[in-house]
């Protein structure tokens, strides 16, 4: 009888077994990986927002202080559950008021402005945690983003008959005066950099609520036209070429000297809005696995 020496076959077969348990471990994750890329249908969002604005500058350094409405339009592109790209058109109010601040520097200046400010942008858009409405093991996650925007704004003043007037126009800091040729008019048309974060809920699987706050970093420090310093008054002149209605305008009280510091120009002005957006997946003819 001739007797087979396993041991030997087992030798051989032994490191063959473990380079493919290798590869069939290697395997399943790849599977599995491509699986759940596969699993995840791309969708678009079509949202309304809601909520509040306010300015942070020469004329205001508080959050939230003198707050204005807010109203947009949000179309979302989820491109996966940690991803998404969004375009968004923003309307908002921005004001300040030193007329009755409790503020002594403030108060004194007596400066006041208002503002509209329509937002185009786009940005991307960060979830921490794995989200997808429909699926019911991501039905919320914190998120961030950030992008750009362009925006148009108007700062605008009360003069003494009740009227609101245009104040980039009238080039209350001198620009463009004969007195001051190196300050120039600021264009109404300006860029941002879009920054903020909040949280995503699915309500079901075509219904989200979406909590926001944002911020954006101009690069402007005329929002509310306030930069520089006086140009004249309490006994200086005031450029020739300037504007009876513009003087009114730059120093209301009358209390202020040439060259006294009326803003700060080293620092750029801020807009912020925080709200909430009642967003809703379309339809998309996409393929994937239903859940």
């Amino acid at each position: 009888m001739q007797i087979i020496d396993n041991s030997n076959i087992m030798k051989r077969i032994h490191p063959l077994s473990q380079r493919n348990r290798t590869l069939l471990i290697l395997a399943v994750f790849i599977a599995f990986g491509f699986n759940a890329t596969a699993q995840y249908k791309e969708n678009t969002e079509i949202g309304l927002l809601g909520g509040v604005s306010y300015y942070l500058g020469d004329l205001n350094t508080t959050h939230f202080f003198q707050p204005s409405p807010a109203a947009g339009l949000v179309i979302r592109k989820n491109i996966d559950e940690r991803f998404s790209y969004k375009a968004e058109a923003l309307y908002l109010t921005l004001q300040s008021d030193e007329r009755d601040s409790k503020d002594t520097i403030a108060f004194n200046r007596g400066l006041h402005f208002r503002s509209s400010v329509f937002e185009l942008s786009g940005q991307l858009e960060f979830n921490f945690l794995p989200y997808e409405s429909g699926n019911p093991l991501y039905t919320w996650t914190p998120f961030i983003y950030t992008g750009v925007s362009i925006f148009n704004f108007n700062p605008q003043a009360e003069n003494t008959n009740g009227e609101w007037v245009n104040l980039q126009e009238l080039g209350t800091e001198g620009q463009e005066s004969t007195m001051h040729p190196e300050r120039k008019g600021y264009s109404l048309i300006q860029f941002a950099i879009p920054m903020g974060g909040g949280v995503k809920i699915a309500v079901n699987k075509s219904f989200n609520i979406i909590l926001e706050y944002g911020a954006r970093k101009t690069f402007t420090d005329y929002l509310d036209d306030v930069s520089t310093t006086f140009v004249g008054g309490n006994g200086d002149p005031y450029p020739l070429d300037m504007d009876p209605i513009a003087v009114a305008m730059s120093d209301p009280l009358g209390t202020h000297s040439k060259d006294v510091e009326r803003g700060n120009p080293d620092k750029k002005d801020w807009y912020s809005f925080a709200g909430i957006t009642l967003s809703f997946k379309l339809n998309n003819n996409t393929k994937g696995c239903d859940y």
